[in-house]
Order: C-alpha cells, then structure tokens, then sequence
C-alpha cells in the first residue's frame, strides 16, 4: 500500500513522501520535495499521485469513453 505524507522540515518547509508499507511496515520511502508555498505544495502532491498511480491499470478508460460517446 502507498500514501502520501507531509511533514514540517526544519527550515519550516512542507516535505512531501510518498511510502510504502507492507504488513503494517514502512518499506521504501521516496522523496518528491519541499514547499514553501501552497502553489508549490499542490505540485508536489499532484507528483506524488502520479507516482503512485505509475503502472496502474485505470478502472475507467475515460479519454476513449468520451470518443465513443461523441459518436453515438
């Protein structure tokens, strides 16, 4: 399982991680970066969803459903 996490850094900057966790450990942590803005933060955290969204099947394929639909 993979989440996101924030955290304050010493200098007073947003820190963002992304960690998996396997059996209730965390095994592997990947740095993304640190704000010091929300402009800033919303970048990080859009990156770290694509992070863990890297290699996931989608349940929906919405960019050919809305072709399909503009057919019909």
């Amino acid at each position: 399982m993979a989440y996101i996490r924030k955290f304050k850094t010493g200098s007073q900057a947003t820190g963002v991680q992304v960690c998996y966790k396997e059996q209730g450990k965390v095994v592997r942590t990947v740095h993304v970066g640190s704000a010091t803005s929300e402009a800033g933060l919303k970048k990080l955290l859009k990156k770290a969803q694509g992070i863990i969204d890297e290699g996931k099947t989608p349940l929906f394929d919405l960019e050919n459903y809305d072709k399909n639909a503009a057919k019909n």
